[in-house]
């Protein structure tokens, strides 16, 4: 048996892991990194990057039969399904370099490529190997959760892990999960070519501002999108050709099964127990500083400290890390800057609070301002007038944006800053920005909390009107 004695061990080389690894080590730490699947964790291999390749796909065959409002003849596009799926791992395989196990090993870090598990409070052991650390960072993300439906492993299902290793194109898809992974997948297929049913237990997009919501789902289903909500999913029969899924709300039936339910964190191989670390099925059980409860040389970063389950939130924890672990300084998580943004067309991005979220914190003290996009030139000038922002301010400051409309993604930004830096409206209304963007409706959104205060302001009207009638 090998024994390695060094400052941090990382489990799970994902977009956490990777993250803090190359933080630590080039700032003079020794870093033990330990993989048992593949570099680039989730993300790179079977979410963010591949669903955002056949996104792309299925925006171009999309554009093609839809552009005579711009003057440009529809023509009927010829997809290519595994031309598709070629694209999206040849962008996976573009990115892969960052993550690989020689980049890191050429940073510095030593890596093991294996599963990694507790044996003891301050001893974890990856295939032949024993690792003793200073400290302990679990960063190993979650994966797609199946739910025991009867009838369900009798017949072939995908998830966001093989879905995109296939290369045949599906006639019919069923998807069983109506959130954010349910929805793209859905939208990106049916414009593929495929007929699409998407079936959700709840509210398709529940999770989000129901008004913001319709926005999304409307357009969905206006490109022939079938969306079956409240109906929970209670058995499934068929051959590996014909799939059915039997609900309430009666029986669908198509050639391939989406399951997109929901995520689950992978704890199950760490043997957590045997590390005294505490955890339920979120995660582990960590402070706001994302260390254990109950082991404090241990840590966790992304999906597995239990909190919101986003890339971008895992490198935001490597950077909280980063500060404590190697600086001594006391670092704390916060969640109220955090963004995050469905994919679909149009897309659909959030930061702080709901206005429902909102309402009940402040109740009288919150203001919802709008802007449409319908009145944004841009939008108008691209065809891409279907949206609305919603900015939710308490005391002139934002608590919270919600946008649905073209580059929602994009524009959430500006708003994750604002309340990240606590800024103020003003900061946002006084930005100039280039004319024509999309990106002035977050101005024109700032703009409509100022209008009442301006324009139907007695007092301002008579400051002027002094100023009018006495200075030169």
């Amino acid at each position: 048996m090998n024994r390695i004695t060094t400052d941090i061990c990382i489990i799970g080389g994902g977009s956490g892991g990777l993250s803090i690894a190359a933080g630590a080590v080039q700032m003079g730490a020794k870093v033990v990194l330990i993989e048992g699947g593949k570099m680039g964790g989730d993300c790179l291999n079977y979410g963010c990057v591949p669903s955002k390749a056949l996104i792309a796909s299925a925006k171009q065959a999309h554009a093609m039969s839809h552009g005579a409002k711009l003057g440009v003849a529809d023509t009927q596009a010829t997809v290519d399904y595994a031309a598709a799926k070629d694209h999206v791992h040849d962008v996976i395989a573009t990115i892969a370099p960052l993550d690989s196990v020689e980049r890191f090993e050429g940073l510095g870090v030593q890596v093991i490529q294996d599963y990694g598990r507790f044996i003891s409070e301050t001893e974890v052991q990856a295939g032949d190997t024993i690792v003793t650390a200073r400290r302990f960072v679990v960063a190993t993300g979650s994966g797609p959760f199946v739910p025991p439906i009867p009838g369900l492993d009798e017949v072939t299902y995908y998830t966001n892990e093989n879905i995109f290793d296939l290369r045949d194109k599906p006639a019919h898809l069923i998807v069983i999960g109506g959130g954010p992974i349910g929805m793209e997948m859905a939208q990106a297929h049916r414009r593929l070519g495929c007929e699409v049913t998407v079936i959700e237990g709840a509210k398709a997009m529940g999770n989000d501002d129901p008004e913001m919501a319709a926005i999304v789902l409307d357009n969905l289903q206006a490109e022939g999108v079938n969306i079956v909500e409240g109906a929970q999913a209670e058995k499934i029969s068929g051959t590996d050709d014909s799939i059915t899924v039997h609900t309430p709300a009666g029986d669908f039936t198509g050639s391939h099964l989406l399951m997109a339910v929901g995520r689950k964190v992978n704890i199950d191989k760490l043997d957590l127990d045997k590390g005294g670390i505490e955890h339920d099925r979120r995660g582990l059980k960590v402070g706001d500083n994302l260390r254990s409860i109950s082991n404090k040389k241990v840590s966790a970063a992304g999906d597995v400290a239990g909190g919101l389950q986003f890339t971008h939130v895992a490198g935001y924890h490597a950077g909280v890390l980063i500060r404590s672990m190697l600086f001594g300084l006391p670092s704390k998580q916060r969640t109220d800057h955090i963004p995050w943004a469905t994919y679909t067309d149009p897309e659909l991005a959030q930061v702080g609070l709901t206005q429902a979220q909102a309402e009940d914190k402040f109740g009288a003290a919150v203001e919802t301002v709008r802007f449409e996009y319908a009145h944004n030139d841009r939008a108008i000038a691209e065809r891409k007038t279907k949206g609305l922002i919603k900015v939710m301010v308490v005391k002139g400051r934002p608590v919270g944006a919600s946008i649905a409309g073209h580059q929602a993604g994009e524009l959430i930004g500006m708003w994750a800053m604002a309340i990240a830096n606590k800024m103020k409206m003003s900061a946002v209304a006084n930005a100039v920005l280039p004319y024509p963007t999309i990106s002035e409706v977050n101005k024109r959104a700032a703009g409509a909390y100022f209008t009442p205060r301006l324009f139907e302001n007695p007092t301002v009207k008579r400051v002027v009107g002094l100023v009018q009638r006495w200075l030169p």
